[in-house]
C-alpha cells in the first residue's frame, strides 16, 4: 500500500499507494502499501449520518437497490460514488484522503502552536518552525530567484570530462528510494540508493538501483501507444518551457538533448518484469566488480563523492541496467549530461524555486499525468515538506497528542488474533508438506509488529535549518537523510526500524526485517473506531492487518524465510501448487477492464491481490474467533458477517480521474480499488452472507475461488 512521493505532494500519489521496480515494495516495503487507491466513504460526518448505531459501516453510502451478487462494490458504495466529487487539487478521493484530512487538521494545529512558540532554533520544534515558515515564504523564494540553485548549476557547468561527471553523479546520490512508494520507485538521479540487509546474508549494505527519468518509467518513452506518445510530446515541451522560465539560454536545444538522453536511459533500464524479479536481481558486487562489469563511469570518483569510497560490497539490484547506464556516461555527450543534471536538479526542487517553475511543474506532473486542475494549498504542501524532512520530529509530537494508549493496545490485540488465525490456516492446508508448513508457521509467529510509532525516534541534530531559505533547507534535509542511511552500514539490522512516519495514513510489510509497521494515522476512521462494532473493525483495519501479514507469504514475500533471508524453504511440489494458485488469481484480475482498451495486469498486481485474498480470509477467521462461538447480533438488518464484508468493501470506495487511473494501470502493483473490493468473490463466507447464487454476475463456482493460504 504505498502512497505518494512526499517530496512532491502535488504529484498526487505518483503511483498510489500502495517506480521502476517494486523492489522497495517487496524488499523493503512489500505491502506495497495500501495504495492511494484504497479508500472508504466514511468521513468526519459519519456520526451525523449514522447517529448512535455503533455499526461502524456507513449505511448512507450504500445503494440497496443493487443486488450484492451483481455489483457488490456499487451495493456498498453506490450513493457515495454518485454524490462525491474529486477535489480539483486531487487525482482521487477516498478513505485515505479522508483520514489524511483529519490528520492534516491535527498536524496544522500542532505546527500553528510551534510557529507561535519560542522553541530554540536548534530544537526539533525550532527546526520545524523554521523549515515550515521558510517553505511558506513564497515572497522570499521569488525574490531570491535562481540564486539559491546557482551553486548547483555552477557545479554542473564546471564538468569537463567523464571523471568530473562521475564525481558529480556521485555527489547527487541520495537516499531517495522511498518505501512509501513501494510499487513506484523513481529517482531523477542516475542511480538511487537504499540501505538495508542484503537479500542473501545478514550484512547491511547499499543497494544501487536504476534511475534518471523524468517520466514515471521506461514504457512512457518506449511504448507505441498513442496516449504515451502524446504524453512524450507534452513532456518535451514541458522541459523546454521549464528551462526557459529558469532563465537558461537555448532552452529548446537543451530540452532536445535532455529528452534524447532520457530515451537512451530508458532503453538501458531493466523492464518492469525484470525489476519485479528480485530473486533474479539479488546480485552482490564487490567494489572491483563495478570497474570490471560496468565500465564507463569513473567508479572511484563516483563512490568517493557518494561517501561510499570505503564500502566494498553492494547489492547491484539492477545488475543488467547498471552496466548500460555506466556506458552511457562515457558514450553520450558531456553537454547533454550537464543539461540533464541542471534540469533534474531544478525539476526535483521546483516547489522551492520561483512560482513560475512551480506552476510549470504542476501543469505537467499534476495535470497532464494525473488530471488534477489545482495544486494543493501551499500550507498543505509545506506540511508535506516538513513530513519529508523532519517526519519523526513531527510524528513524536503527533502521537503524544492524538494517539491514545488504548488504541495501541486494542490494535495489538487484533494483530495477535489475526496472526494466530493465519497460523491456523497454515495448519489446515492439506496440500502443504510438513517441512514447508513448519517454516511458514515459524515465519508468521516471528513477525515483528510495530504499532503506532517507532521505539526510537530519528536524531535531527545535524539538520541546520535557515530562515527564508527554502531551497537550501530542502538540500540539507536530503543530505541529512542520506547520512542517516549511510550510518546503518557496518551495523546489525534493526528489525524494529520504521520506514514510515507515525502521521502517515498507510501500512507496510518489510520482508528483510520480517516486520510490519502500522502508523498511528491509519488507526482511525474510516479504518478503525474503538466505539464501533467488532465486525467493522475486523473488516476494515483487520483486513489491512491481514493484508500486511499476508505480504510475508505472497509471490514475493514467500521467498524470504523467518529471518528475512532470501531462501527457498519450499518443497518443489508445494511451490508448484502455490504458483498454480497464483496464476489462477492473476487470470481472474486480467479479466477486469477499467477501460475498453486496457485491463488490470494480473501478474503485475499479483502480490497485492494475494495479500488481499489471504488477508481478508485471515481477518474473517479472526473475527469469528473473537466471538467465542456466539453469533453476533443483527443490527439494523445486517448480520455480523454482512457488516464485516461491507466494512471491507467500503474501505476501498474510491473515485479517481481517468488520467491517474491509466497511469496507475501502467505502473502500479495495486489493482484499482473497485477490483480490490471484489476480493470477496474468493471467500465462501461472503456467498453465504449475501446469498449469492449461480446466475449472479459476481458468482464464481467453488472450484474457481482462489485460496492461497
Amino acid at each position: 500500500m504505498t502512497i505518494l512521493r512526499t517530496a512532491r505532494p502535488d504529484v498526487l500519489h505518483s503511483s498510489a499507494p500502495w517506480s521502476t521496480g517494486r523492489l522497495a515494495g517487496f524488499l523493503f516495503a512489500t505491502l506495497g502499501t495500501l495504495a492511494l487507491a484504497g479508500c472508504s466513504p466514511a468521513d468526519e460526518t459519519y456520526e451525523a449520518r449514522n447517529p448512535g448505531t455503533g455499526l461502524g459501516i456507513d449505511v448512507t453510502a450504500m445503494d440497496k437497490t443493487i443486488k450484492p451478487g451483481d455489483d457488490f462494490y456499487a451495493y456498498v458504495n453506490g450513493t457515495w460514488l454518485r454524490q462525491t466529487k474529486i477535489p480539483a487539487d486531487r487525482a482521487s478521493i477516498g478513505g485515505f484522503t479522508i483520514a489524511e484530512a483529519q490528520t492534516e487538521r491535527e498536524l496544522v494545529r500542532l505546527i500553528d502552536d510551534i510557529v507561535k512558540g519560542d522553541a530554540p532554533p536548534d530544537s526539533n520544534p525550532g527546526r520545524i518552525r523554521t523549515f515550515y515558515t521558510a517553505y511558506l515564504d513564497t515572497a522570499a523564494i521569488d525574490a531570491a530567484g535562481m540564486r539559491p540553485a546557482q551553486l548547483d548549476l555552477d557545479r554542473f557547468a564546471a564538468i569537463t570530462d567523464v571523471k568530473s561527471l562521475s564525481r558529480v553523479l556521485g555527489e547527487q546520490l541520495r537516499a531517495d528510494v522511498d518505501p512509501l512508494n513501494a510499487t513506484d520507485f523513481q529517482t531523477e538521479n542516475l542511480f538511487g540508493v537504499f540501505v538495508t540487509k542484503a537479500l542473501g546474508s545478514d550484512e547491511v549494505m547499499p543497494y544501487l538501483l536504476q534511475g534518471g527519468l523524468g517520466l514515471p518509467e521506461r514504457e512512457y518513452y518506449l511504448s507505441s501507444a498513442p496516449k504515451m506518445a502524446a504524453i512524450r510530446e507534452k513532456y518535451r515541451a514541458y522541459i523546454a518551457r521549464f528551462l526557459a522560465d529558469a532563465g537558461l539560454p537555448d532552452a529548446k536545444a537543451r530540452a532536445e538533448r535532455i529528452y534524447t538522453l532520457e530515451v537512451r536511459i530508458a532503453e538501458a533500464h531493466a523492464t518492469r518484469a525484470q525489476s519485479e524479479d528480485f530473486q533474479g536481481s539479488a546480485t552482490e558486487w564487490t567494489r572491483t566488480d563495478f570497474d570490471e562489469q560496468a565500465p564507463g563511469i569513473d567508479w572511484e570518483a563516483f563512490f568517493t563523492a557518494a561517501r561510499l569510497g570505503q564500502q566494498d560490497r553492494f547489492t547491484a539490484y539492477h545488475a543488467t541496467a547498471i552496466p548500460r547506464l555506466s556506458a552511457l556516461v562515457a558514450k553520450e555527450p558531456i553537454e547533454a549530461w550537464k543539461d540533464w543534471l541542471a534540469f533534474h536538479q531544478l525539476n526535483s526542487h521546483a516547489d522551492v524555486l520561483p512560482a513560475r517553475l512551480d506552476s510549470d511543474h504542476f501543469a505537467f506532473y499534476g495535470t497532464v499525468l494525473n488530471g488534477t486542475t489545482a495544486q494543493f494549498p501551499r500550507t498543505r504542501r509545506a506540511l508535506d515538506a516538513v513530513n519529508a524532512a523532519l517526519g519523526d520530529a513531527l510524528g513524536k509530537l503527533f502521537v503524544e497528542q492524538y494517539f491514545p494508549a488504548s488504541a495501541k493496545a486494542e490494535i495489538e490485540g487484533m494483530v495477535g488474533n489475526i496472526k494466530a488465525a493465519f497460523a491456523r490456516r497454515i495448519d489446515t492446508l492439506d496440500w502443504m508438506a510438513p517441512a514447508t508448513r513448519k517454516e511458514a508457521t515459524k515465519k508468521v509467529r516471528s513477525i515483528e509488529v510495530g504499532i503506532g510509532y517507532p521505539d526510537t525516534w530519528k536524531d535531527y541534530s545535524a539538520l541546520v535549518v535557515t530562515p527564508r531559505a527554502a531551497y537550501a533547507n530542502a538540500i540539507v534535509s536530503e543530505k541529512v537523510r542520506y547520512a542517516q542511511a549511510l550510518a546503518k552500514l557496518g551495523k546489525p539490522l534493526d528489525r524494529r526500524e520504521w520506514w514510515m512516519n507515525a502521521q502517515l495514513v498507510n501500512a507496510v510489510n518489510l520482508p528483510v526485517q520480517n516486520a510490519l509497521n502500522f502508523p498511528a494515522a491509519i488507526l482511525r476512521r474510516p479504518f478503525f473506531d474503538a466505539k464501533a462494532d467488532p465486525a467493522f473493525n475486523y473488516g476494515a483495519i483487520g483486513a489491512i492487518i491481514g493484508h500486511e501479514i499476508s505480504h510475508s507469504f505472497d509471490n514475493n514475500g514467500a521467498a524470504f524465510d523467518a529471518t528475512g533471508k532470501l531462501r527457498n524453504w519450499w518443497t518443489a511440489a508445494d511451490l508448484a501448487r502455490f504458483n498454480r494458485n497464483g496464476k489462477a488469481l492473476a487470470d481472474q484480475y486480467d479479466a477486469y477492464h477499467p477501460f475498453p482498451d486496457i485491463s488490470v495486469n494480473g501478474k503485475l498486481t499479483l502480490g497485492e491481490n494475494i495479500a488481499d485474498v489471504a488477508g481478508l480470509a485471515a481477518a474473517y477467521d479472526a473475527y469469528r474467533a473473537s466471538l467465542k462461538g456466539k453469533e453476533p447480533p443483527v443490527i439494523e438488518g445486517f448480520t455480523g458477517d454482512q457488516r464485516f464484508f461491507i466494512a471491507f468493501a467500503q474501505s476501498w470506495a474510491s473515485k479517481i480521474r481517468d488520467e491517474a487511473l491509466r497511469r496507475r494501470l501502467a505502473t502500479d502493483g495495486h489493482a484499482p480499488a473497485q477490483y480490490r473490493a471484489l476480493t470477496v468473490r474468493n471467500i465462501d463466507a461472503w456467498y453465504r452472507a449475501f446469498d449469492v447464487q449461480p446466475g449472479d454476475k459476481l458468482f464464481l463456482p467453488p472450484e474457481d475461488r482462489v485460496v492461497i493460504w
